[in-house]
């Protein structure tokens, strides 16, 4: 006879039970494990109350109320005058899985089919205070490679990459970082139409960059984002402008875009 062992809520205790698959004990613990992660499901936007649970969930009452009551005694949730919230033991869970999660082999695999699909390197990189870091690189089919490896850093302003890491900071920050990035030089008219242009990208979470230091490259970045909705690391694809022309930015923008996207939601985070 096929057995199964399942976690199984019983009275506001978790337990370890040994269930026949024959007597459908399985399919019971099954659904009742559902229903205590619909609820986490409910609770994440903010308290909910018990009634309403069940309203939501199509369950009774009873069931709501013994389901939220046995993950408050775990500490998975927490009673509040509003209802029932994110109890401690979630939000300790949640900040070990930031604090263990790699996003740069997170995002590998899925830099790597993105310089499959369009031929240009792509990079991955992280913000360091007022720099940007590159972390990853995978090398593209162009005959014109872009030199920027691994462990280079570059004032976080300077470049496609830099530029995806600040799309969630202020105007004065951004002026300021810029002109650090030009040494104090940038005019007040350099400055304006470089927030102009991080403005339109801040919408579009997409940065279109052309070198400024006489290299031509081109390259074009967007953030990714943690389960918290903040900007961890960004992606670029990046070229000599001979090969990243007007008329192809477009399409790829948008996947770049498309995979900075699914390595956000690999992070946990939802849009």
């Amino acid at each position: 006879m096929a057995s199964s062992y399942m976690w199984t809520l019983l009275n506001g205790r978790e337990t370890w039970g040994k269930t026949m698959g024959d007597d459908g004990s399985a399919v019971k613990g099954a659904q009742t494990l559902m229903r205590a992660l619909d609820i986490l499901d409910e609770v994440i936007a903010g308290p909910v109350r018990a009634v309403d649970l069940a309203r939501k969930l199509e369950m009774s009452k009873t069931t709501a109320h013994r389901l939220a009551h046995a993950l408050r005694s775990r500490g998975y949730l927490s009673a509040t005058r509003e209802g029932f919230s994110l109890g401690p033991k979630l939000l300790q869970l949640g900040a070990l899985a930031e604090e263990q999660t790699d996003f740069v082999r997170l995002a590998h695999p899925l830099i790597e089919r993105l310089s499959e699909q369009t031929g240009f390197c792509t990079f991955v990189g992280q913000r360091e205070d007022d720099w940007s870091r590159h972390l990853d690189r995978v090398m593209g089919t162009q005959r014109l490679r872009v030199a920027t490896a691994p462990g280079d850093r570059r004032p976080i302003a300077e470049t496609g990459l830099g530029k995806a890491l600040l799309l969630d900071e202020n105007p004065e920050t951004l002026a300021a970082l810029y002109q650090k990035s030009r040494i104090g030089q940038a005019t007040d008219r350099d400055v304006s139409q470089w927030l102009a242009a991080m403005k339109a990208s801040q919408s579009k979470q997409i940065v279109l960059h052309d070198s400024e230091l006489g290299d031509a490259v081109r390259s074009i970045a967007a953030p990714v984002r943690n389960a918290k909705g903040e900007i961890c690391i960004a992606i670029s694809i990046a070229s000599a402008g001979y090969y990243l022309t007007d008329d192809i930015i477009p399409e790829l923008a948008e996947k770049v875009g498309a995979c900075a996207a699914a390595i956000s939601a690999a992070a946990g985070y939802v849009a």
